[in-house]
């Protein structure tokens, strides 16, 4: 007998004949002997609804009301799956993040898991039942209801796999598994078998929308290796995330990530002394502003710029912040950019290998796509371009790294 984790997106489970389908799904699943946990997302659009529902009230709604608000919709999809379940003759139990024992710290919108308490789940399996967990939740050590962000059903399911010793964590979506690049954006894109951690968190980390970055880092964190596949399409094998990868990988590029929109910060003039670094982003970290590409420039007669991208969401809050410490920084001025987008290239083997970087830069130039910044890891390129020249480039380089051949 095994124990599996599923989890279901927002379009495996947008309708409720999709819901009886993931229902058939986990009928056949528990028919094997398996002892089964499924994690479900909000029904199709019901996250961006509640968005909107929020914004009729008001412009500026408490976080924490926010969070109630937009985690009932995880609730709403649990309940009607575990009644489809029923109707097919199954036990089943629904259960919200509190009932399954997820306990977080008190950051409303990216609440962050603190610990599991498993023994109301161990209870139901041992009783026979499917149980089905509402997604993107948990709750504080005050109890209130708190959410993970965008993609936080991920990290629920291997938060979860990681706690019950799962056998299995299978996540399942509208795509056939991790793609070398966004199909919807490159036609040539093809699904990959397999994929390490590292190469796995770069993609998500850089705009792969198919895993969210904080589950492949639980993932890694405690082996647990992860099936990303198709909830429409049983024969497609999907894609193995994993910690053991074959060796010396043919192509040394293994994927092409990218992001439509990301914001750009300048802050010019400011004194190169010591701490001005720490004095600049340490009350970005306190407003939970989450910064991404920095460059710092060379200094001239002692004064230096300090750039550095955020999401766009966060520009307005950013910007308030560094306004408020630019005195004390002494710097001259603060500029912005809002339209800018990102394309990365990304693979382990890169980092013994020459030439990579040249190839892509020259790419990018054959194409006339301007390189406003450049941000590397051992294994990533990342180049911050224009917003609207970002699916050019993502075409491009899958191109010219030849990613529409198997290794």
């Amino acid at each position: 007998m095994a124990r599996v984790v599923h989890k279901y997106g927002g379009t495996s489970v947008a309708t409720a004949d999709h819901i009886k389908r993931v229902a058939r799904r986990l009928e056949a699943c528990h028919a094997n002997g398996d002892q089964v946990v499924a994690v479900v997302s909000a029904m199709g659009k019901r996250t961006d609804e509640l968005y909107a529902l929020a914004s009729e009230i008001t412009h500026h709604p408490e976080p924490r009301e926010m969070d109630v608000l937009l985690s009932t919709g995880e609730m709403v999809t649990s309940t009607l799956l575990s009644m489809a379940l029923h109707e097919l003759g199954l036990d089943a139990v629904s259960l919200t993040g509190a009932q399954a024992g997820i306990r977080t710290t008190a950051v409303y919108g990216r609440a962050r898991i603190s610990g599991i308490q498993t023994e109301r789940m161990e209870r139901e399996l041992e009783a026979g039942r499917v149980v089905i967990v509402a997604g993107f939740q948990g709750v504080s050590e005050d109890f209130d209801v708190t959410t993970f962000g965008r993609g936080g059903s991920d990290t629920t399911a291997v938060a979860l796999a990681a706690a019950l010793e799962a056998d299995r964590c299978e996540i399942f979506t509208d795509v056939a598994g991790v793609y070398t690049a966004d199909p919807r954006v490159c036609s040539a894109a093809r699904p990959l078998r397999e994929i390490g951690y590292e190469e796995m968190l770069e993609l998500a980390t850089t705009g792969a929308r198919v895993m969210h970055a904080r589950a492949v880092e639980i993932g890694e964190l405690y082996d647990v290796a992860i099936r990303v596949a198709s909830s429409f399409d049983d024969d497609a094998p999907g894609t193995l995330i994993h910690g053991e990868m074959t060796m010396e990988q043919g192509n040394k590029v293994r994927g092409i990530a990218h992001q439509d929109h990301v914001a750009k910060i300048t802050v010019r003039g400011v004194p190169d002394r010591p701490g001005i670094a720490a004095h600049l982003f340490e009350p970005l970290a306190d407003a939970e502003v989450s910064v991404d590409t920095i460059v710092q420039n060379a200094s001239v007669e002692k004064l230096t710029d300090m750039t550095f991208t955020v999401a766009p969401t966060d520009l307005d809050d950013a910007l308030r912040v560094v306004e408020a410490v630019k005195t004390e920084l002494g710097a001259a001025e603060v500029v912005s950019e809002p339209d800018l987008g990102t394309v990365s290239i990304v693979g382990t083997g890169m980092a013994s290998a020459p030439g990579f970087a040249a190839r892509m830069f020259r790419t990018l130039y054959d194409q006339n796509i301007n390189v406003d910044m450049i941000s590397t890891s051992d294994i990533r390129i990342t180049c911050v371009i224009s917003s609207e020249r970002v699916g050019d480039a993502v075409r491009s380089l899958h191109d010219a790294f030849e990613l529409d051949r198997e290794d």
